[in-house]
């Protein structure tokens, strides 16, 4: 009877022991005598002591911080540039058994990646082309990690760090064509003036007295300042407003005083 309670406890103690709990986020890889023989799914899973073992693979996404590296561009310009991989295991007994560290094999990998990656464009389409190089670069990631179970989700460029000599030399290439543009505006912009004044002279001309308005209004605005010394000739519109006219010398008198008041 004591033999029998003893191995009933045995069978028990066995028995809680085999349970292994999986959860949600994980899988399990089961090894029976070192052989590989299936993938616990999420749950309680029976593992036999001694004869059998499991690994637990985490499939939620990671996020892969790739530190600064030196590279060269196509120009032959040096850079420092880091990154960030988006990554998931869709097969995690692949995982397990194709590569022995993934996390530190899909960091290697990207390094080697980046690098290739920033030698086949200039400089100028590393800065202005950043989303479509990293698209490029999860590609070949993702490619080269479908053997291992691994999905590349999103690459990320973060810094790109410049010699402080690249830096004057394009913040002078910035400033140039900030003076480019500013000299084109400054065109544009007399050219239109150019155009306004033309038809407004064509309007005033083909317009009688025009002339002698604006003659006359011009004098008005100056009259404002009376430190002001007006000396000007009279247009000859403003002349032949006169022709066949006859004035008496007070009403000139008059008309001049008028002027000279103002």
């Amino acid at each position: 009877m004591e033999y029998l309670i003893i191995i009933i406890i045995a069978v028990v103690f066995i028995a809680v022991i085999s349970i292994k709990q999986v959860d949600e986020y994980e899988r399990g890889i089961k090894f029976t005598c070192g052989k590989f023989s299936s993938t616990m799914n999420p749950g309680w899973n029976f593992v036999i002591p001694i004869f059998q073992s499991y690994r637990k693979v985490d499939i939620r996404t990671k996020a892969v911080d790739v530190p600064e590296q030196d590279a060269i561009t196509k120009d032959n310009v040096s850079v420092r540039i880091n990154a960030v991989i988006y990554y998931k295991i869709f097969d995690a007994s692949k995982a397990v058994l194709e590569v022995e560290n993934f996390y530190f094999a899909v960091g290697q990998l990207a390094q080697t990646t980046m690098r290739n990656a920033v030698g086949s464009v200039s400089l100028d389409e590393l800065l202005s082309e950043r989303e479509k190089i990293s698209s490029e670069i999860c590609k070949i990631i993702d490619t080269a990690t479908d053997p291992w179970g691994i999905k590349v989700e999103n690459v990320e460029l973060k810094d790109i760090s410049l010699p402080e000599e690249m830096k004057r030399v394009i913040a002078k290439v910035a400033e140039a064509e900030r003076e480019k543009a500013a000299v084109i505006t400054k065109a544009v912009g007399e050219v239109e003036a150019s155009k306004n004044l033309a038809k407004a002279a064509e309007i005033m001309s083909s317009t009688p007295g025009a002339m002698h308005l604006r003659t006359l209004a011009t004098l008005n605005d100056l009259s404002s300042d009376q430190s002001n010394t007006i000396i000007f000739t009279l247009p000859v519109e403003v002349l032949r407003s006169f022709e066949g006219k006859s004035f008496s010398e007070e009403k000139i008198k008059e008309v001049v005083e008028k002027i000279v008041k103002k």
